[in-house]
């Protein structure tokens, strides 16, 4: 991967303490673009929550400054469409609950470093 953004080397969780799982590979997702939300000290956004796309989260997301619709080449990036899964901030999907757009979590793909900002409890009225 990217000399900026070298991928983590220790075994990861997810929110209910198993393995983390993959979040997607179609769109290739994660802050180190390998299909999971891994995180670490690059990662300041805290890509931490596999969430399945809404267009409700899209929009609201694009409104809040950060555009996933728009296909930006120059980056190998497509844009997302509704349905597809991408690893996103922690602090945008506590946004998009408060507002009330919360997309839907794949929990067995969700970086526990998401519990430092929701309750479990919270996290699995959002799971698939």
């Amino acid at each position: 991967m990217s000399q900026y953004h070298p991928e983590p080397t220790i075994n990861q969780k997810n929110v209910l303490g198993t393995e983390l799982a993959s979040c997607c590979f179609d769109p290739i997702t994660g802050f180190y673009r390998n299909g999971f939300c891994h995180t670490g000290m690059n990662d300041m956004g805290q890509h931490t929550a596999c969430a399945k796309m809404t267009s409700e989260f899209l929009n609201f997301s694009a409104k809040m400054g950060n555009d996933l619709i728009t296909p930006m080449p120059e980056f190998n990036f497509k844009g997302l469409q509704p349905g597809d899964f991408w690893c996103i901030c922690a602090m945008r999907w506590v946004e998009a609950y408060e507002h009330g757009v919360a997309p839907p979590l794949k929990l067995e793909a969700c970086h526990e470093r998401l519990l430092f900002f929701v309750e479990l409890d919270t996290l699995q009225e959002f799971a698939i």
